[in-house]
């Protein structure tokens, strides 16, 4: 499996603890997009580079970090094919997929330790897609 991450300065530190804890499961491979210091940047860059990847089929997943994650999952969302969720426990991160198919994860690094952050990744890439009714009402947010 791939995974694309990518994080604003504001997210740069937990996106480099998240891609070693994804380059430590057996054949995950990482696409690394920036930023890649803590030195001011903006955000909706990475967010297209990690969006590109998923739409195009480059990666499997996206990851996205920021300070709060709104931004970066709005700006992720902007490109079509992406089902970006901003995700603050384990169960919107079980539900993101389960129920909507998301294929990126966002994350607040002001708001998400290490240790929560690895856990919603974890439930994020395990889960899958429930399809049934809820493929049904993908498809209508893929028409858009």
């Amino acid at each position: 499996m791939t995974v694309s991450i990518g994080s604003d300065h504001a997210g740069f530190a937990l996106k480099e603890h998240l891609a070693a804890v994804l380059r430590g499961r057996d054949g995950t491979v990482v696409l690394d997009r920036g930023t890649h210091s803590d030195a001011s940047c903006d955000y909706p860059d990475f967010a297209k580079a990690v969006a590109a990847d998923v739409a195009a089929g480059a990666a499997r997943f996206g990851v996205l970090v920021c300070s709060t994650g709104i931004g970066i999952c709005i700006a992720a969302n902007k490109v079509a094919g992406v089902r970006a969720a901003l995700c603050a426990n384990e169960d919107a991160a079980e539900m993101c997929r389960r129920h909507n198919d998301a294929n990126i994860l966002c994350l607040g690094a002001r708001h998400t330790t290490p240790p929560l952050a690895e856990k919603y990744l974890r439930v994020f890439l395990d889960t899958g897609f429930e399809g049934g009714r809820h493929a049904r009402r993908v498809a209508k947010i893929e028409a858009r």
